[in-house]
């Protein structure tokens, strides 16, 4: 007898071990070949070709998820370190070591200019090797940090050795040799405002590798929020050391100069009161606050109603000075976003009718504004309360997002599986969404978006559902966006909810973006039925020169019709027809059966006429009624091709006409057609009809 053949079962359960190991990748893609040289069966083969596919890919999403949380430790960490730090030297290496480990690479370093030598210096680095590059100095506006110095923005080269974009000189180029530096990112340390209205530059903060490395997005903007962090940190522990070195000068001075006396106990409570506030706000960050958490702390401090608003100038958040809350009307957008450019601009809060206005950035990123409701001004301790606040909110936010965003792609994934086949395993996605907490037999709305904006839209999705009060998720598939978003109990039209994704993301992305809507469906099968109708309303829209809108297949009229699952017959010819039927069944004319034949006979009067059995001059005052009742458009192409259609409809599903006999009547004449529309040509006399509609 034959031996029975290998059995599967082992080699997933060896597959699961490995997973829960944390192997290798080489292990886990060991396990399908150790299964084909045991002979399994064809069948159970593929099943474990399957699972160690579905393995890796957990692998990679648990591996990038550790690799997220171990970035927002990292930050916290840094809050941390500065929160407790009162030396600048403590100060500077915390900052340095902290940008290494948030960005992983070989080695960080931070630059500060000399202003009595009139160039920078390398103040402290980490992870360098290199006495020589050590003990680099630059002049100014030379490499990519007098480039980053000069401009005020980050700057990025995955080869600093070919990028002709900087300024190279033999000092630097031996330096970065000396080093063995390949790629090199830079962000500055922004504080204050200039005379030339830009944010003052006090320093570089830069993570580098010894090998080529393109930074992401992500990692620039972390970079550039630890460093709008740092600069506040090392601007005040220089005011620290500064109001030290003050009162140990004031401390010998003639104590009968006691209005200098009390100057400097002011200025001492002042920077007291700044360094409890700062204190204060980072332990938000560590204990894990959130933005109304924030608001509150600063309403209270500076004894004004907060309120934090959205890119869109919604509000996030609204305080009064006494913690409570309050409903916060939304602000313009176009209003709120200039003022808040011209804050992140000048690198300061702004005054503005009656309220202070505070950017909150990532990078160059605007993620919200900050808007204290105080009408007098600001002294200069409750202004850089009122900016560090923005700061702590914007880091906030970052993590959030970073959170939101890592979820989002996971959850996308059970996305992407579940329109990609459906039928394979309905229980267990509906299984894999419970557990990412997406309940799958819930009503949601399934919209698809599209953009000539391809790239940016699948980030302005997670934004946008990040930033509202929108419970869903997003996926890319198969070249446009797909969205699942939970009714909620809310019951909005899925041409609303289209409309409205439709607005949003055109703003986010900067171009017009494309929203077609179906649902509610609930369920594996029914999402993926309701994601497919879509997708063809999507391509109807595109045809209709619809780009930049949003809608459902039951507002693209016969379109819909032809299009939709659901085919609702009898309402499109309401829609459609009802004005004549109503009509008809109120006067017992022939409206209907008229514009049947009208439309059956090409358009002649003549033909018409014959099938109607009435005078020409009946079928014109007939259609001067139908005019009237559909409007001037009524024969357009558009217009005629959608009445053909519900007419032909409208006798399928059984639909008649009654001519009950009439008497006699003298028709009077007929009021001259309306202008500008194009009608068939009269006859040359008009004598009675024996039956008039």
């Amino acid at each position: 007898m034959s031996e029975p053949s290998p059995s599967a079962a082992p080699l997933l359960g060896r597959l699961l071990d490995l997973l829960a190991d944390d192997a290798p990748a080489e292990e886990l893609g060991a396990v399908t070949s150790e299964a084909r040289a045991a002979g399994v069966p064809a069948a159970d083969l593929a099943e474990v070709e399957r699972a160690a596919a579905t393995a890796l890919r957990i692998r990679g999403a648990l591996r990038q998820h550790r690799r997220r949380e171990l970035q927002l430790t990292a930050l916290f960490d840094t809050a941390g370190d500065l929160a407790a730090s009162r030396d600048l030297d403590d100060v500077l290496k915390a900052i340095v070591r902290r940008a290494r480990m948030l960005l992983g690479t070989d080695t960080a370093y931070l630059t500060l200019p000399d202003e009595e030598a009139g160039d920078t210096y390398m103040r402290v680095t980490d992870g360098s090797v290199s006495v020589l590059f050590q003990r680099l100095r630059l002049e100014l506006g030379e490499g990519l940090g007098g480039l980053v110095a000069q401009t005020a923005s980050p700057y990025a080269t995955p080869d600093y050795r070919t990028d002709d974009r900087f300024r190279h000189t033999r000092n630097i180029n031996a330096g970065v040799l000396d080093e063995g530096l390949v790629a090199i990112l830079g962000v500055p340390l922004l504080l204050g405002s200039s005379r030339g209205g830009t944010g003052k530059v006090i320093g570089v903060l830069f993570a580098a590798d010894r090998a080529a490395r393109v930074f992401s997005p992500d990692e620039v903007a972390l970079l550039c929020s630890l460093a709008a962090h740092a600069a506040i940190a090392i601007d005040t522990a220089r005011a620290l050391d500064d109001t030290r070195t003050a009162l140990a000068e004031l401390a010998g001075a003639n104590e009968e100069l006691a209005g200098a006396n009390a100057a400097v106990r002011a200025h001492s409570a002042a920077m007291q009161r700044a360094e409890e506030a700062h204190d204060r706000l980072t332990d938000l960050v560590l204990r894990g606050g959130d933005v109304k958490d924030v608001a509150v702390s600063v309403a209270g401090l500076l004894d004004s109603p907060l309120t934090i608003h959205d890119p869109g100038g919604r509000p996030l958040a609204a305080v009064r000075p006494d913690g409570t809350g309050f409903a916060a009307d939304s602000m313009d957008a176009g209003w709120l976003a200039g003022t808040a450019e011209e804050s992140r601009h000048g690198a300061r809060a702004v005054h503005r009718d009656g309220r202070w206005i505070c950017a909150v950035l990532a990078g160059h990123e605007l993620l919200a504004s900050l808007v204290l409701h105080r009408p007098d001004r600001l002294d200069d301790s409750d202004r850089r309360l009122f900016e560090r606040a923005a700061v702590v909110t914007g880091l906030l936010l970052l993590l959030r997002r970073t959170v939101a965003e890592t979820e989002n792609r996971i959850r996308g994934e059970l996305i992407s599986d579940l329109l990609a086949d459906p039928e394979r395993d309905p229980a267990g996605l509906a299984e894999r969404g419970r557990r990412l907490g997406i309940d799958l037999d819930r009503p949601h709305l399934v919209l698809v978006a599209e953009s000539a904006a391809r790239e940016r839209l699948g980030g302005a999705a997670m934004r946008y559902l990040f930033g509202g009060d929108i419970h869903g998720v997003s996926a890319e598939h198969a070249g446009t966006v797909v969205l699942l978003i939970d009714c909620d109990g809310q019951g909005t039209p899925a041409g609303a909810a289209a409309r409205a994704a439709a607005a949003q993301l055109g703003h986010l992305v900067q171009a017009p973006v494309t929203v077609a809507g179906t649902g509610p469906a609930s369920g594996a099968r029914e999402l993926a039925a309701a994601h497919a109708e879509a997708a063809r309303c999507l391509r109807a829209m595109r045809v209709l020169g619809r780009e930049g809108e949003g809608a459902d297949v039951g507002e693209l009229g016969f379109l819909g019709v032809v299009l939709g699952d659901a085919k609702d017959v009898d309402g499109f010819v309401t829609a459609v027809l009802g004005p004549l039927l109503r009509y008809d069944e109120r006067r017992g004319t022939h409206l209907v059966r008229t514009l049947r034949a009208y439309f059956g006979a090409g358009g002649s009067l003549i033909r018409a006429k014959d099938e109607l059995h009435v005078h020409v001059n009946t079928v014109v005052q007939r259609l001067d009624r139908i005019q009237v009742l559909l409007g001037r458009d009524w024969n357009e192409p558009d217009r005629a091709l959608e009445l053909q259609l519900a007419l032909r409809l409208h006798l399928l599903s059984g639909g008649r006409e009654s001519c009950a006999p009439r008497p006699p009547a003298v028709l009077s004449r007929a009021a001259p057609p309306a202008a500008g529309r194009r009608r068939p040509p009269r006859p040359p006399s008009r004598p009675s009809a024996p039956c008039s509609g």
